[in-house]
């Protein structure tokens, strides 16, 4: 049990919840049904709004339907990740993608109680939420620190921005000295927080700021009276860090890209 959530609840949140918790995008297409869970965004070349992130299929459409999502992005020349979850059939899809020559990777699913993290914060690190003043100065960082294109990003960060009855989505940019150094998003679901997309841009890594992001993060989702965090963490990167603070590993999954 972590903060009153059983494995199975802390997965539900860390997987599932956060499945439609992003903002609403004009070119965005969600593929939803019990046994799929697939978003295909043609604006976002470089991935991060194409994945499929849930497939529980048959012995006798599995490589079909393999086949025909491969093409389905590549015929528009898209990155896109499958993430194969504890739940995903067949048991050896992950072996079937790799035999397609898609690059593996992992994320390790992690959570902890926001009352029991105690994040030590950098002195000369200025953490502030995004809005409309400071919307375009994210979507730069953000595509510095990813090496991805930022107009779709910007594109999307004002379209959440805004959407009065989205107040899901929220984003914030770190400065050192007036000089942005990192940025973290997260998503407030109806019973925990997910943290998305921090990237600290080069050479101000290791001095604070990613702690003082996440710091920023969780204060704001207590606020709101969340108990939980989630994340999916870079088994490199990351997790050792989210570790170090005290969040919990509750899974590794397999993550495969196409390019």
């Amino acid at each position: 049990m972590l903060a009153g959530f059983t494995r199975d609840e802390l997965l539900h949140e860390a997987l599932v919840s956060p499945r439609l918790a992003r903002g609403g995008f004009a070119d965005i297409q969600v593929y939803e049904r019990p046994d799929w869970f697939q978003i295909l965004t043609p604006s976002f070349r470089r991935g991060g709004f194409n994945e499929v992130a849930f497939a529980r299929l048959g012995d006798h459409e599995v490589e079909a339907v393999i086949d025909a999502t491969l093409a389905q992005y590549e015929a528009q020349g898209l990155r896109f990740r499958w993430t194969v979850t504890p739940d995903c059939r067949p048991l050896d899809l992950a072996d079937r993608l790799a035999r397609r020559g898609l690059r593996r990777d992992s994320c390790i699913v992690m959570a902890a109680a926001i009352d029991a993290l105690k994040i030590p914060e950098a002195d000369d690190i200025l953490v502030e939420r995004v809005g409309p003043h400071n919307v375009e100065l994210h979507a730069e960082v953000t595509g510095r620190g990813w090496n991805t294109d930022p107009a779709p990003l910007l594109a999307y960060q004002r379209s959440v921005l805004a959407d009065p009855t989205d107040d899901r989505n929220h984003f914030f940019l770190a400065s050192r000295g007036g000089e942005p150094v990192g940025i973290g998003n997260y998503s407030a679901l109806a019973r925990s927080a997910f943290l998305i997309g921090a990237v600290i841009l080069e050479g101000h890594r290791s001095r604070g700021a990613y702690r003082s992001l996440l710091a920023a993060r969780v204060r704001h989702a207590a606020a709101r009276g969340l108990k939980l965090v989630t994340t999916h963490a870079r088994a490199d990167t990351s997790a050792p860090i989210l570790a170090r603070l005290g969040f919990v590993p509750i899974a590794e999954l397999p993550v495969f890209f196409n390019r």
